[in-house]
């Protein structure tokens, strides 16, 4: 019959004398995986060989048994695979042969599901429990992060004591990278605190001696976007290689020298690493007299400085988003350098400059019209240094060419005080520091207009520019015999030592903070009152008298008197540090309610009155003569 066919073989019986295991079933149909618990199969069974005989019949071949087929399975499982194996092979096996998938099966009313029991649990296996967790991709790379970078919560500091991982991080953070290196050998707590600095580390500032430990520091830091190297022995396009590989995200970079090393990177090497570095911002580079030409295109870079510079026979800069150049060209008489062509093109390759600083001594009239052909009208900042063939027409170029100048100098230019004077007209309410020194046709007049006209300055430096000049003497002659007869013989000027011309200099200013007089041989008197003045340099002021010497500046911080005789000196200290003053007497008496005797007051008292005297009054500030 069916129903016998479709029982369950029968498992011999084990060996007499061993215990026989209890062996349970599926609680699902072996035909249609459905629960077992108030279940009708709708699935047929297999038929018998003679269509419902009993068996098979004696002299007939026995059929073989068919294939065992695959159970669906429904769309919710519960079951785990590994263990629904093991427990088929233990529970006795069902051999379905005109099985009908469900798919295709008959539509029949079905009862409610009953929630599918927990299936039986395996010796020796713990299921594993899942929690689904919805996580967001920035909270992934957040975690990540935060796993990288903790380290230990407590670190051994020695002899007992312990201290939080955060708070040595944040101290090697202000070590150099000497100091970091030697930390991370102390035990495995410090490196991993080390290696937290290196990985957090966006600015390292680094004295090396080769390109090696300049590598081997850069591999450590996947963060640095700022790197500023003093270098002991030459530069050269490998240096250049190492930062463009080891700082894929650098932004800044400062390479200056040391110890008469030399810089050895040509024009083409480091044209090719700032078009290769996107994300430069900054570039500072000393010693470049290597370069030859210049030809640098970037729309990053924002800050260009570039010293030592000697003979470039090619100067382009296209750099739209360029806002400072600083050009040093160092005091050679065979420097070939063209100066006019460069000025006039910087208004096509970088119109948003607004800060320029150029030092040669070729420096000319001819080089400030051509910046004035530029047309670069947002420059805030202007400095041309050490042009001696610079004079007032340039400055009346200047003038007109910028309205709204916070900053010029013109050191060691040959400009008059007239010159000052058209400065002083034409930026009396944006310019805050003005730089004059080493012009020696600048006269103590100019220089007191340009305070008084300049509300706004902060900073003024006249250093070396009124120096004492001695006066031309008139030619006198004297009667001597040579040979017998007279000769008419003009007298040498070195028998008479010539006298300078003293002037005297009054500066009264409410904003200024800075005054420098570095050098000026030729004042004799000076008279400085600025309430906001810190910082004052009378360094080699030989000739001024200390009895003509006024200085009224109630903030003053430091004073330079490097060069100054003695008595000046003395004067100096009198007047800033007031050492002379008398200190008020404090008589230890009081007067009665009434006021109509005064009597003594006890000594316990008097301590009591010196204490919110000594907590409550304001501390004067402490100025500084420097000597040195």
């Amino acid at each position: 019959m069916a129903s016998d066919a479709s029982a369950p073989v029968p498992v011999p019986a084990a060996a007499a004398g061993q215990p026989v295991p209890k062996r349970r079933g599926s609680y699902n149909c072996g035909r249609c995986g459905l629960p077992k618990k108030g279940h009708v199969c709708s699935v047929p069974g297999p038929a018998s060989a003679n269509g419902g005989g009993g068996g098979a019949k004696a002299g007939e071949p026995t059929q073989p048994p068919p294939q065992q087929q695959n159970k669906p399975r429904r769309a919710l499982q519960f079951d785990d695979p590994a263990v629904k194996v093991e427990e088929e092979e233990e529970e006795a096996v069902v051999v379905v042969v005109d099985a009908v998938p469900v798919s295709m099966a008959p539509p029949q009313p079905q009862p409610p599901l009953p929630p599918p029991p927990a299936p039986p649990a395996v010796a020796g296996r713990k299921r594993p429990r899942v929690e689904v967790v919805h996580v967001d991709e920035e909270e992934v790379g957040e975690g990540e992060a935060e796993e990288e970078d903790s380290g230990p919560e407590r670190v051994d500091l020695g002899a007992g004591r312990r201290a939080p991982g955060e708070v040595l991080v944040e101290v090697l953070r202000r070590m150099a990278p000497r100091g970091v290196a030697a930390a991370a050998g102390v035990s495995r707590e410090w490196r991993e605190c080390a290696r937290r600095v290196w990985r957090g580390a966006e600015e390292v500032r680094l004295r090396a001696n080769s390109v090696r430990p300049v590598g081997a520091l850069m591999a450590r830091c996947p963060a640095l976007a700022r790197l500023v190297l003093r270098m002991d022995s030459d530069v050269d396009a490998t240096m250049l290689a190492c930062i463009a590989f080891s700082c894929p995200n650098l932004q800044s970079l400062d390479i200056s020298m040391a110890n008469n090393a030399v810089n050895r990177i040509s024009g083409d090497e480091l044209s090719r690493f700032v078009s290769e570095k996107r994300s430069l911002s900054v570039l500072k580079l000393d010693s470049c007299s290597s370069l030859g030409f210049l030809n640098i295109s970037s729309s990053s870079l924002s800050t260009l400085w570039l010293s030592g510079l000697c003979s470039l026979t090619k100067a382009v800069m296209n750099c739209p988003n360029l806002n400072e150049l600083s050009l040093d060209f160092p005091k050679q008489n065979n420097d070939s350098t063209d100066l006019v062509a460069l000025m006039d093109s910087l208004g096509r390759t970088c119109p948003n400059l607004r800060n320029m600083h150029i030092s040669s001594i070729h420096l000319c009239n001819e080089a400030v019209f051509a910046l004035e052909s530029a047309n670069l009208r947002g420059l805030c900042m202007l400095s041309l240094v050490l042009g001696t063939k610079i004079t007032d027409a340039a400055v009346a170029s200047i003038v007109r060419s910028f309205a709204s100048l916070e900053l010029l100098d013109l050191s060691g230019s040959s400009i008059t005080d007239n010159g000052l004077g058209m400065i002083c007209n034409a930026f009396p309410d944006t310019l805050t520091r003005l730089l004059m020194a080493l012009c020696p046709n600048i006269t103590s007049s100019g220089v007191q207009v340009a305070a008084a006209q300049l509300p706004l300055l902060r900073l003024m430096d006249c250093g070396k520019s009124i120096c004492a000049k001695p006066q031309p003497e008139d030619g006198r002659s004297y009667f001597g015999e040579l040979t017998g007869g007279i000769k008419f013989c003009s007298k040498l000027p070195i028998q008479k030592k010539q006298q300078p011309s003293y002037q005297k200099l009054i500066i009264k200013h409410s904003n200024l903070k800075k005054l420098s007089l570095w050098g000026c041989s030729a004042i004799d008197a000076l008279y400085v009152n600025c309430p906001e003045l810190v910082d004052l340099n009378l360094n080699s002021c030989m000739n001024l008298h200390p009895e003509r010497l006024l200085i009224q500046c109630p903030k003053l911080k430091d004073v330079h008197v490097n060069g100054c005789r003695d008595m000046l000196i003395g004067a100096i200290r009198n007047q800033v540090l007031n050492e002379f003053a008398a200190a008020e007497p404090r008589l230890p008496c009081k007067r009665l309610a009434d006021g109509s005797k005064r009597v003594h007051v006890p000594h316990f008292m008097m301590e009591q009155l010196e204490e919110p005297e000594k907590w409550g009054r304001p501390r004067k500030s402490q100025c500084t003569v420097h000597l040195n």
